[in-house]
This record gives structure tokens, sequence and C-alpha cells, in this order.
């Protein structure tokens, strides 16, 4: 597969792909609130998708049921929408949407208060999303891939927070998981240099207890092994000349 760096004409076409995305978390965030099925939100991804001209990239992905993943509390990632699960008011929600323009994909996450939250878990979104921008601000060209991880677990883990190592970022193009993967923790000075048009979407999961994950017999739901909060930030991020461009940030 290799490494596949893109110019300035495909990073503009990943921008286009990457505004519909947060088009449709800002439609979701709008909408989401306490008494909704995680499932309604589903619902909303997919009409709101459609006045886009766009298409998931996430239903019928190795048979995923959904256009969006919902996570709540426990739920780290890949929370499948259901009409049995009703958001409450102090749940953490995570939500995590990719779509496809013109053959480009999109992709994003951010975690959101339903009502009032607790001051830890407040923290907790605080810190993860804080921990997103560090890694942001370390993709420059020359840099490693390790600067990116460890940017990320050098601020949440003094905190008291753990890093999820089951699940990392990703490359992203024309298809959503392209190489390298990204890691949300490392090494300073360690890993792949970066490069002018690599594209990556970078996602840290960061748990309030242990970093431990299992998967659910659904196949996709993932939980922190310790029944603690978890929360997750994506973006779509392009390294440049000029420096990291967020193409998933309106």
């Amino acid at each position: 597969m290799g490494i596949h760096l893109k110019n300035q004409s495909q990073i503009a076409k990943l921008r286009e792909a990457n505004l519909i995305v947060a088009d449709v978390l800002d439609t979701l965030e709008g909408a989401a609130k306490p008494g909704m099925s995680t499932w309604e939100l589903n619902e909303i991804a997919a009409r709101r998708l459609k006045q886009l001209k766009a298409e998931s990239a996430f239903l019928g992905y190795h048979d995923y049921p959904a256009v969006l993943c919902t996570s709540v509390n426990q739920v780290v990632v890949h929370g499948i929408p259901r009409k049995d699960v009703i958001l409450k008011e102090g749940d953490l929600l995570s939500i995590d949407f990719g779509a496809y323009k013109d053959g480009w994909c999109g992709d994003s996450a951010r975690t959101l208060p339903m009502g009032r939250i607790t001051i830890e878990a407040q923290a907790l979104v605080n810190a993860t999303r804080e921990s997103l921008e560090r890694a942001i601000a370390a993709c420059l060209p020359g840099n490693r891939l390790g600067d990116i991880g460890h940017a990320i677990q050098s601020y949440v883990e003094p905190l008291g927070y753990s890093v999820v190592r089951q699940f990392v970022g990703h490359g992203i193009g024309r298809r959503m998981h392209e190489e390298p993967h990204v890691p949300n923790f490392g090494v300073k000075g360690r890993g792949l240099r970066l490069s002018e048009g690599l594209v990556v979407a970078i996602e840290p999961m960061i748990n309030a207890g242990g970093p431990e994950v299992f998967t659910e017999e659904d196949g996709w739901t993932a939980v922190t092994k310790d029944g603690s909060l978890s929360a997750h930030f994506e973006h779509s991020v392009a390294i440049t000349e000029n420096g990291p461009v967020v193409l998933s940030r309106p």
C-alpha cells in the first residue's frame, strides 16, 4: 500500500470532504440532548449527508450498520447508534463521523456533554481536546510520527489519564484508512519523518481510568475495562510547508 502524499489540489478535495463532516457534526451537536436516542442522531446525520450530496464512510464498512459512531460514557469508540440507547443528563457522548465527497474522505470526532456534566467529566473532555491541539502543533515537516503521539501522551498522563493503545489514528485520502498508523503515544524524535503532503487523522481516545479496552459481543462497541469515562476527539490534518492545516475545522 505505502504512504500517498497529496498535492495542493488533492488537499483541497480533502478539505471539501472534511467540511461536509464538520457540517454534519455541527448539526448533530446542535440537535443532541438528553432524552434523544442515539439512533435519532444517526437519522439526522443520514438526512444531512443526503442534502450535502455526500456518502457515509462508515455505513457498510466491514458491515458496520450505521452512518456514524455514538459512544456514551465508558464506550471508547465504535458505539453503534441504537433506538434503546437514550441520552441522559450528565452523559458524555462521543460522535465519530466520516464521509466521502467526489472520491475523497473526511473524518472527525468530538465529545459532547449532555446537559450538566461533572467537573471530572469536563476536565477529561478539556484534556482530550487539548491533547489533540498539541498533537496538531507537532505536525511539521521534518518532525517524526513519534512527536505526534508524544504530544498527546506527555500531556494527559501527568494529569492522571491514560491513552488507549488498542486504537490509533491513520492516514487518510481516497480511502478512510491509509498508511501510516498514527498512535496516540510515542517517543519524541522516533518513527516516520513527516513530509509535506502527508494527511493524517489524529484521534486521541483518553480514559479517566486505565488504558485497557474490550470489545463487546457486537464486534464493534469498545468499552473501558474498568468502566471509567472516555473521551475522543479527531481532526484530519494536512502537513504543509507552512505547518499543519486542519481540514476538518470550519
